[in-house]
């Protein structure tokens, strides 16, 4: 009788011999990418890991720098194809299941994913619906799809007031809110076309509501958006009007401005150009490196070979770097992670970068570090986990920490 009792106990609890608070604490520990493998451990690991207490208790005993800090990659539309968290500390790559699917919506692309708490929140986007006519013409998306990482379990939230892709979006974390503003209904396939907005909603995650904000100065789509501070949302470059060449051509006209919302006041305020003409024709890939202990963020931008950091009391981008390896003709990303920007591309299967030399072998991501406090660059090389090319030209990054 007894020792049916402590092989019962044992059973249930997490580790043998220890109270399960402390057994609780320990395993929250364990960096995140190891989570789902541990599950089929035992039935109490498998219960523990798949609950939703081990996130809350890894972001109250753990330091923010010491947390996980991922990358989450949508090669293609989130219903179809399946995203991947990558670990770059670890080089480990954490498989998430697709977003729910319509029978009737196909070919998101131009949606925005943010991260807020222990959630990815996937937004808005441009689609094809095989219900409307004509059937090749891109529609803009309104819905809104939230990610629990602690459960891996999709849900529908309430759908943005107005339908947009190609928009600005940023997390709040002050007000638990997210900020979309601009867009229009552009797809990947068009080169060009499409609406143009200026709308600006906040979404509450808690209360799940929108609220309408005053509008863009004007029209803006394909425009990056970052909170600065606790105070300021900024919308950068993107496009408004077009022009044709020799009236066949159409030509996007591209913004060197930026415009800043005061969450206070509720007001917009302009600022001129960040660049000067013939310096680059549009934005590039910009990111933002959160400050420590409630600074303001850096802001750097990949344009080419080169990172710029941006100098807020002049309104200018200055050059930071050189990337040491220029990619070879593909696409590439620009994350931040921690205090440190990530450029990822992919290297063709017929091309060795250690060796220089050409043989068969599969995709491969080459990724370049730089430390912009220590001014110095790092690579690393990692098998990815997609069958098929990726494309960072259309698809979709966003950061979490867990």
């Amino acid at each position: 009788m007894s020792s049916s009792s402590s092989t019962e106990i044992e059973t249930l609890s997490l580790i043998p011999g220890l109270p399960n608070d402390l057994a609780a604490l320990i395993l929250s520990l364990i960096p995140f990418f190891h989570h789902a493998r541990l599950k089929s451990t035992s039935k109490s690991w498998h219960s523990f890991f798949s609950s939703t207490t081990v996130l809350p208790l890894r972001r109250l005993n753990l330091p923010p720098l010491s947390l996980s800090h991922l990358v989450c990659i949508f090669p293609q539309d989130p219903s179809l194809g399946q995203p991947y968290l990558f670990d770059p500390l670890h080089a480990a790559w954490s498989p998430i299941p697709p977003m729910p699917c319509s029978p009737h919506r196909y070919g998101l692309s131009n949606f925005a994913s943010v991260s807020l708490g222990s959630r990815l929140f996937v937004l808005g986007g441009s689609y094809f619906d095989n219900r409307s006519f004509p059937i090749d013409r891109p529609r803009a998306s309104a819905s809104v799809y939230a990610l629990d990482l602690s459960t891996f379990t999709w849900s529908r939230r309430s759908p943005m007031p107005t339908p947009r892709g190609s928009f600005a979006c940023a997390a709040d974390p002050f007000t638990s809110s997210i900020l979309v503003a601009g867009g229009g209904s552009r797809h990947n396939l068009f080169g060009s076309g499409g609406s143009r907005i200026s709308a600006v909603e906040r979404y509450d995650v808690v209360r799940d509501e929108w609220i309408e904000e005053e509008k863009l100065p004007r029209y803006r789509a394909g425009c990056a958006g970052f909170m600065f501070g606790e105070d300021e949302f900024w919308v950068m470059g993107g496009y408004g009007d077009s022009r044709t060449i020799s009236r066949i051509l159409p030509v996007d006209e591209y913004y060197k401005d930026r415009a800043v919302l005061n969450l206070k006041s509720g007001k917009w305020k302009e600022f001129g150009d960040m660049w000067e003409e013939g310096e680059r024709w549009k934005l590039g890939s910009v990111v933002a490196i959160d400050g420590l202990n409630g600074a303001r963020p850096d802001l750097f931008m990949l344009d080419g070979h080169d990172i710029f950091r941006f100098d807020v009391s002049m309104n200018r981008w200055w050059k930071e770097s050189t990337l040491p390896r220029s990619p070879p003709d593909c696409s590439c990303s620009f994350v931040a992670l921690g205090e440190e920007l990530y450029v990822m591309f992919v290297v063709p299967p017929n091309l060795d970068l250690a060796k220089n030399r050409r043989v068969k072998r599969k995709l491969t991501l080459f990724i370049q570090v730089y430390n912009h406090k220590k001014r110095n660059w790092r690579s690393l090389i990692t098998k990815s986990p997609f069958k098929h090319p990726l494309d960072f030209r259309t698809a979709v990054m966003c950061t979490v920490r867990l």
